[in-house]
């Protein structure tokens, strides 16, 4: 899964790489966790154009009766997400890609977990595809998101089963593209992320409190 995540990138770098017409409006974050808002990329549902934009983090169906279902709706599993109740909807119409320049995974170790930071060595911004969902009733508007996720690949897999779904760059424009909707044509997206230029490095446990959102985070520390 993927429950935690980093954004360090400048609005003008934001911009640049995701070819938006303003920049978005964002400061660093170095523990971003479920609930919260989340800087999301989509296209505009009125006006067809790519924007930036904050939706919570926790898919709330447009069908639920109660909001809170979002919080165990932070991730969804790629290879199923089409057929699901929760997602298919999403998946076929309202299609994101969350910005990151690095995840949190936790290992299992003597004594505890020990938390990673999962990133690109080049320490460059990648795209996570998503699925939005718009919630309205009694007057109250909610729209949220949820990460995909899909078989960890090698440089992952001693670290935990799964990861999010890593878009390469020439891949943006079609997963957001609202005219496609078949979910056989996305599969080929779907696909663990290579890894040959991903690295970890041990963090320290302060990661573990969602309420700490600081550069100590992302210190490396000692396994």
């Amino acid at each position: 899964m993927c429950g935690r995540f980093v954004l360090r990138a400048s609005p003008q770098n934001l911009q640049m790489l995701f070819e938006l017409d303003e920049a978005p409006q964002t400061g660093p974050r170095y523990n971003i966790a479920p609930t919260q808002p989340v800087l999301a990329v989509r296209t505009n549902p009125h006006g067809g154009m790519r924007e930036a934009t904050y939706l919570n983090w926790g898919l709330v169906p447009f069908w639920a009766k109660d909001p809170k279902i979002g919080s165990r709706m932070i991730n969804a599993r790629s290879e199923t997400a089409a057929e699901k109740p929760s997602f298919r909807a999403a998946y076929k119409y309202r299609r994101c890609i969350v910005p990151a320049d690095g995840f949190y995974e936790w290992k299992k170790v003597q004594g505890g977990k020990q938390p990673y930071l999962i990133g690109l060595a080049s320490g460059e911004v990648f795209g996570i595809a998503g699925l939005w969902e718009h919630w309205e009733k009694d007057g109250s508007v909610i729209e949220s998101c949820t990460l995909l996720t899909t078989d960890a690949n090698e440089f992952m897999g001693p670290l935990h089963h799964r990861m999010p779904v890593i878009l390469d760059r020439e891949d943006y424009d079609e997963w957001l593209d609202a005219s496609v909707q078949k979910a056989d044509t996305l599969l080929h997206l779907m696909r663990p992320y290579e890894g040959e230029d991903m690295e970890a490095a041990a963090v320290s446990r302060t990661v573990n409190n969602p309420r700490n959102d600081e550069p100590g985070c992302v210190e490396p520390v000692e396994a």
